[in-house]
């Protein structure tokens, strides 16, 4: 068994432990496994060990990585999730090649996506990123900017909201965690009141996983430990 092919196991593992503990289903929690800066070579290991759905953070190295393997017999069928800060001058790749956009903040953004969407395609499925941590280096709107954005982007033709992401602040400390997670949880059950296709709540990453499938995470975004620590200088 290959180190990448191990550590996907145990993380799927502590997925499904983390719903059990909190009395979830394990199948209602999504494995996202973010492979920025990692080689194709990685992400092969990652594909024949099962695992479909990758998040890339830099919009040319992600569609580099989509186009070779979309040319591969086991390129079919994966999922492609941009989860990186999003440039107005590089929306028309991620409208063109990406599945998912986890990172609207403005509607400029929205329009751009949604009118650059090749019609041969599905609409791109997006996430309102939220800056729950009001960090002021942190992309993302406030909470009370939600409800009207959303109404926006909804109504887009070639998108279709599913939901929202949110990077919290570091914190070690797992109740004030869980207290932060649970404000996108309320915020995301709202806006399943008002718009039912959304069923994505995107929240959670190595260190602070537990805590947010405890509040509600519908998909956990995980790189360091699946792949290992990041090469920068490769980005």
């Amino acid at each position: 068994m290959s180190t990448i092919q191990q550590n996907l196991q145990d993380v799927r593992g502590r997925i499904d432990a983390a719903a059990v503990n909190c009395a979830r289903a394990p199948e209602e929690v999504s494995l996202l496994a973010v492979s920025k800066t990692k080689p194709v070579a990685a992400i092969a290991e990652a594909i024949a060990a099962g695992q479909r759905a990758f998040g890339e953070n830099y919009v040319q190295e992600g569609v580099d990585k989509i186009r070779h393997f979309a040319a591969l017999p086991d390129g079919a069928g994966l999922e492609w999730h941009f989860i990186g800060p999003l440039q107005s001058n590089k929306s028309r790749l991620v409208a063109e090649h990406f599945d998912w956009c986890h990172t609207v903040d403005r509607l400029r953004i929205a329009q751009r996506l949604s009118d650059q969407r090749p019609a041969e395609l599905p609409p791109l499925n997006v996430l309102i990123q939220i800056n729950i941590s009001d960090e002021q280096s942190k992309s993302g709107i406030e909470l009370a900017q939600l409800p009207l954005l959303a109404q926006a982007v909804a109504a887009l033709p070639r998108l279709t909201l599913r939901g929202v992401m949110a990077i919290p602040a570091p914190e070690s400390d797992f109740p004030r965690q869980l207290a932060v997670f649970r404000q996108m949880a309320a915020a995301f059950q709202q806006l399943q009141q008002d718009y039912p296709q959304v069923d994505t709540l995107s929240m959670g990453m190595t260190d602070d996983m537990v805590a947010a499938i405890a509040a509600g995470s519908t998909l956990v975004r995980i790189g360091t430990a699946i792949f290992g620590a990041r090469d920068y200088s490769q980005a």
